[in-house]
């Protein structure tokens, strides 16, 4: 308008200055709508000079009002401003990227762009957002707004008074402010709309809370912090912040050290900062104490940390207290999953399933279900694809301090009973079906979880193994012994499967001790021949295999065991040929083979034989090894020989592989070739991967080198690398990785 009326007065910019006494500069921004509001007596001094008529001068005032109106409405008032970032933080580089490309995100027409970042207490959410919205603000010209939603106190900032806040902040007096929630929400978004805002909404309570709070479209933006998943939400991009690497943890505590982090040292610090898991909360905490108590050394507020007893204590700092941050988080929760979350405390692996959640709370599978999704949803547990759960280290010991706090003794006591009988009766189970024989029990015993298969047995042993073994360390203090024996037991012939797993030492050191307690050395015996076997084992230890056969010995020969007895001379024969000593090998599993004869045990005389065999190859006889090797292969293939079936049929792939290492020195290459490769694609049938399937597969190629036959060469070292790797062997799997490695 003005500019019309400057043209119909055939002025220049220049001319109207000179006669209304109002710059050029001003004016030329009110023509270009940078300045929507000017004051009444600019206004009024450029009427005059334009000699304008009536209506005309009302119509540019009024014009002039309202925009000053309009402009003292959305004039940035100063609210909800961005909270001070912290100098030291440290790491996050992938999510303040993440951030970063929200400023320039697509989205649908109508739909705004939400980052919603989530995570458990101690994550540093706020932190995090806040310097994310700092990195960015060059990108807002219109603002960027901070509001506490205050979604973990008892009283969460309802949705309503939320967008009166946010309101203000973008220029909105009070009595322009809608009173009703949609109609807030309306011209909340209007505003966002027209404006280059980014709205940081922290520590979001629901659902129902942020929806009025987000944008419709346009060049407004939204970054929301919560401690729950709120996955309710659609439409949003999602961040989960989980704890920093320990690499991050100690720079961030170097940095809150400042000076002083050079004469703690590095291992102390490291220390620290492994101890306090990740949470950048727990690394401030622990910080601000050693800056504020400089006579206090890193290293010996490691050492405090150390006694898990006592370490939740410790992580206080002023007004910061680590356990306040997870209470928060427990507050929330039903009184059924906070009974769930503390009694949790007592499951002695890192992770656990609902089944043995169910245990642990008393509750149904359905019911334990529904409490752990509350407990991920508040951040409290992590969750896996795999369908198990675990705590954060800290998190646990808060579960723990509450189970004490929260729950008698007699109830604490009868929660551990339950879940250490469950967890080793289920072993126990378990193990079982890897037994000669095996038939499912006609009484299964009802509480336990349902085990259809071997499979998923050795599925169940394999993943749980942390918590049963912790089963059997805590079963002795309350005398149950027989469990803890079964148990051990149970695992004899699945120790097999898993050669080379760390835990057998301790299963069937702590199966004879119980035997012991129980008063039966028949048990104790077989429990210490168990022990000789796992010594046997690559990296063997022979002195170790001869110490306990002799104690087994003794104790067997006290009871009159004769099977026992036999084992005892068996691993005896295994340490001699360890030792070099072939011929008194020989001597000690004929012996054992006898005595096995005797008492008509047809697997183990078997196995003795194969001992037998196994000395002769040792001593280079490969031909009468190939063709006692071959006999045993026609006993094991005899349906009427006598043996245990699932005996034979696991005994079968490593006669085919000793079979075909003979042929292998006697120069038969391609009859080698082809047994070997029988006997690893039987076991790779039974899921036995150990020391003797990774030395036929560098067995096999090196034949297949041998025969030019260069790809299938290659494709069986890598596989040779593979299983050496699984097994522990890195001199082997390093020697296996560079053969398959083809050279240029």
């Amino acid at each position: 308008m003005l500019r019309g009326h400057r043209r119909a007065a055939r002025l220049t910019l220049e001319q109207l200055a000179e006669v209304s006494g109002v710059s050029a500069r001003t004016l030329s921004d009110m023509e270009r709508g940078r300045s929507k509001g000017p004051q009444h007596r600019t206004v009024t001094a450029l009427a005059d000079a334009l000699a304008l008529a009536e209506e005309a001068r009302k119509e540019l005032l009024e014009l002039a009002r309202d925009g000053r109106l309009r402009d003292h409405w959305m004039r940035p008032s100063g609210l909800c401003e961005l909270p001070r970032s912290v100098d030291d933080f440290t790491g996050r580089a992938a999510e303040l990227v993440w951030v970063s490309e929200l400023v320039y995100a697509e989205s649908a027409p109508g739909v705004g762009v939400v980052g919603l970042v989530t995570g458990s207490a101690g994550l540093g959410k706020t932190t995090f957002a806040v310097r994310a919205a700092h990195s960015v603000r060059p990108s807002f010209p219109d603002g960027v707004l901070f509001l506490d939603l205050f979604g973990m106190s008892q009283r969460p900032l309802d949705a309503g008074d939320a967008l009166r806040l946010l309101l203000r902040a973008l220029g909105i007096s009070d009595q322009h402010i809608p009173g009703d929630v949609q109609e807030r929400a309306s011209l909340y978004r209007s505003l966002l709309r027209d404006k280059r805002v980014l709205v940081v909404l922290d520590n979001a309570a629901s659902e129902e809370q942020v929806r009025p709070l987000l944008p419709g479209g346009g060049a407004g933006r939204a970054l929301i912090t919560t401690r729950r998943l709120l996955s309710g939400l659609e439409g949003v991009r999602r961040l989960v912040l989980g704890p920093l690497p320990l690499p991050e943890s100690t720079r961030l505590l170097t940095g809150i050290l400042g000076d002083r982090s050079a004469s703690d040292g590095e291992p102390a610090l490291t220390r620290l900062s492994e101890l306090c898991g990740g949470l950048p909360l727990a690394l401030r905490i622990i910080g601000n104490r050693l800056v504020s108590r400089p006579g206090w050394g890193a290293g010996e507020l490691a050492a405090r940390l150390a006694d898990e007893e006592r370490r939740l204590d410790q992580f206080t700092a002023g007004d910061l207290k680590i356990a306040n941050a997870f209470g928060m988080s427990y507050e929330q929760l039903a009184d059924s999953a906070r009974r769930m979350f503390r009694r949790l405390a007592v499951v002695p692996g890192q992770d656990f399933d609902a089944a043995l959640a169910a245990v642990a709370g008393g509750v149904s599978i359905a019911d334990a279900w529904e409490a752990l999704d509350d407990l991920v949803d508040l951040g409290l547990l992590y969750d896996s694809i795999a369908g198990r759960y675990r705590f954060h280290d800290l998190v646990r010991l808060f579960a723990r301090d509450r189970l004490h706090e929260e729950e008698s003794a007699v109830e604490r006591e009868a929660l551990a009973k339950r879940v250490t009988s469950w967890l080793l009766r289920m072993a126990t189970l378990c193990g079982q079906w890897f037994e000669p024989g095996y038939g499912r029990p006609d009484r299964p015993d009802v509480d336990l979880a349902v085990v259809s298969s071997s499979e998923e047995a050795d599925r169940w042993l394999r993943v749980n193994v942390d918590n049963w073994l912790g089963a059997m360390r805590a079963a002795p203090d309350g005398g149950r012994y027989s469990l803890v024996l079964d148990c051990a037991e149970s695992m004899h012939w699945f120790s097999d499967r898993w050669a080379h797993s760390p835990n057998w030492q301790e299963v069937f050191t702590r199966g004879a001790e119980a035997a012991a307690a129980l008063g039966d050395p028949v048990q104790q015996a077989t429990q210490l021949n168990y022990l000789a076997w796992v010594h046997s084992v690559p990296p063997s230890n022979p002195k170790a295999v001869l110490r306990h056969v002799a104690d087994a010995l003794q104790l067997a020969t006290r009871a009159g065991a004769t099977a026992q007895i036999a084992w005892a001379h068996e691993y005896t024969a295994s340490a001699q040929l360890l030792l070099g000593r072939p011929d008194e090998a020989i001597a000690s599993s004929t012996r054992a083979a006898e005595m096995f004869k005797v008492i008509g045990d047809i697997d183990s005389y078997v196995q003795s034989n194969a001992a037998i065999t196994k000395c002769l190859f040792d001593e280079g006889r490969y031909a009468e090894a190939l063709e006692r090797y071959r006999e045993l292969l026609a006993v094991l293939d005899d349906p009427e020989s006598g043996m245990t079936p699932s005996v034979a049929t696991h005994s079968r792939p490593l006669a085919l592989i000793c079979i075909g290492q003979c042929l292998r020195h006697l120069g038969r290459r391609s009859e080698a070739i082809i047994t070997l490769s029988e006997g690893i694609d039987l076991l790779d049938t039974l899921r036995a991967s150990d020391y003797r399937q990774a030395g036929a597969l560098e067995a096999l190629a090196d034949l297949l080198a041998e025969e030019d036959r260069t790809d299938e060469s290659l494709r069986s070292y890598a596989r040779a690398a593979q299983v050496f790797e699984a097994i522990g062997d890195t001199e082997a799997s390093s020697r296996c990785h560079a053969l398959a490695t083809p050279t240029p």
